[in-house]
């Protein structure tokens, strides 16, 4: 596919989400007479070019470069048949990536505002240690080709009694952190690497959930992390520390993009630190490259310099990408959560169902304009030979994704507890693992971990963090909207796989 098509996909995916956004700021300010503040339509249409350019460059590079790499690394080390050195090299790649990626650094920042017995440095160790370790255990199954129903059974019962012995407060903070690590450099990496090993891995089953199911079990990891971590500081944890929670979910580098600065020079102040996140995401990957060229792979030059160039694309995209989305959405979506919210919580009534309804859109489109998403509907097309369409796939995470936010902003609005819809979430999840089928079960939980990208904790989780400030009593927990994010498209898209199943039988 070339640039061109590329473009038309992304500008079909981020209009919409813009479309939205300048329908209810014209709504509010008509209806509510709203003028001099709330949604600056320059700064978030400026944003959204960025957005659209950036994400168009970041796939292109994607195809080229990362996944490239990604797959002959995982195939490389497969082919040496020796599991020792494929789960250790795992290991540290799941260590490396994660600590490079800023999601997670920005997640433990605004964890550690939650009390000062929370430290930012050891949190990111113990939730990069999560990472590593999980996709060690991700390869291992597919080497071993044991059972991804099995594995998740064990682990999320395991998770979950870790979760009930966590510091409440830290509850809906672990979970959201399952969706932070997956940000759009480490899953591009990871599902390439499973997808390599898959490809040239020994034993049966080989058209089942082989080349899925890694990024779904490595968000697992930062999760058991978040939990363990807070089992172990439980003991310095004071009372009074407890929900005390900071409404500001944007660490200092973002939460000056809350302001509507003069002219567009929001935008470049946010380019020196986008560089260097970006710098800083894509250097161990090329690092950890350099040396597999070097030890296993060995191409040629040609090969070389057609990846690099797709690595130097994504940089330039992301770049673009994340200036976009953090200076012109992220402002938007605050704006927005905080004028509708707080007509919402005075006037109530149509407000009140403005708000759910604007949420349940707006997540079903912004999940569309995920770099990872693309990355993942590709893939699943090409590894099943095209039956899985890459626009079926799309809009089962859109419905999922919609669901969810919905239900975040019902949750804001009326201040029920997060364990009311994650334990019958996440069990009705587990349960339909025995009647999917294997392949859209490995898919299903790799969505999970997609489907919380840059757009999602960007725009939506500002928009839902400008409803929460809001509120009257400014209390409103601001964590488990991403937890919510990466759990409904296990429901969704395994439901998917139910009907596909039944259709093919009844062609059959």
């Amino acid at each position: 596919m070339n640039i061109f098509d590329k473009f038309k996909e992304t500008v079909m995916s981020v209009v919409p989400v813009m479309a939205v956004v300048i329908i209810l700021t014209l709504i509010d300010r008509t209806l509510v007479g709203r003028t001099g503040h709330g949604v600056d339509l320059l700064h978030f249409c400026v944003g959204g070019l960025l957005v659209i350019i950036g994400l168009t460059y970041f796939l292109m590079g994607v195809d080229t470069g990362i996944i490239p790499i990604g797959e002959r690394s995982g195939a490389a080390l497969t082919s040496k048949k020796n599991l020792g050195l494929l789960l250790s090299v795992s290991f540290a790649i799941g260590v490396i990536v994660t600590i490079a990626e800023p999601d997670v650094q920005v997640l433990a920042k605004n964890i550690g505002s939650i009390s000062p017995a929370v430290n930012q440095w050891p949190l990111v160790i113990m939730i990069a240690l999560g990472v590593g370790f999980f996709v060690m255990l991700g390869l291992a199954r597919t080497v071993l080709s044991l059972k991804l129903r099995r594995i998740l059974l064990i682990a999320y019962m395991l998770l979950f009694a870790l979760a009930f012995s966590c510091p409440e407060f830290l509850q809906g903070a672990a979970f959201d952190a399952g969706g932070a690590t997956t940000g759009p450099m480490t899953v591009p990496f990871i599902m390439a690497l499973g997808m390599g090993v898959a490809s040239v891995r020994a034993g049966k089953n080989s058209g089942d959930d082989a080349s899925f199911g890694l990024t779904g079990i490595a968000s697992i990891g930062p999760i058991a992390a978040v939990c363990i971590y807070g089992i172990i500081i439980s003991s310095r944890l004071c009372d009074s520390s407890q929900g005390a929670i900071d409404p500001s979910l944007i660490d200092s580098t973002n939460s000056e993009a809350a302001e509507i600065a003069i002219g567009l020079e929001i935008f470049i102040r946010h380019v020196p630190q986008v560089i260097k996140d970006v710098f800083y995401a894509l250097m161990p990957l090329l690092a950890m490259f350099v040396i597999f060229q070097v030890t296993l792979l060995k191409m040629p030059p040609v090969q070389l310099k057609k990846m690099f160039r797709g690595v130097m694309w994504c940089f330039a995209g992301l770049i673009l990408f994340l200036t976009g989305a953090e200076a012109g959405f992220m402002p938007a979506g605050l704006a927005l959560g905080t004028t509708l919210g707080s007509n919402a919580f005075i006037l109530g009534g149509f407000w009140k169902f403005l708000i759910v309804a604007s949420a349940f859109v707006l997540g079903g489109i912004t999940v569309c304009a995920e770099p990872a998403v693309w990355v993942l509907t590709q893939q699943v097309e090409e590894a099943s030979g095209g039956t899985i369409r890459r626009k079926t796939l799309l809009v089962s995470l859109a419905a999922g994704i919609a669901f969810s936010i919905g239900l975040s902003v019902l949750r804001i609005l009326y201040g029920f507890s997060l364990w009311y819809i994650l334990i019958p979430g996440y069990a009705l999840a587990l349960l339909l693992t025995f009647v999917c089928p294997p392949l859209f079960t490995g898919i299903a939980f790799d969505s999970g971990g997609v489907a919380s990208g840059p757009m999602t904790s960007t725009f939506i989780l500002s928009y839902t963090m400008g409803i929460a400030q809001s509120s009257p009593d400014k209390c409103s927990d601001p964590f488990g909207v991403i937890a919510l994010v990466a759990m409904t498209p296990l429901i969704a898209i395994q439901i998917l796989g139910i009907i596909y199943r039944i259709k093919t039988r009844r062609q059959k």
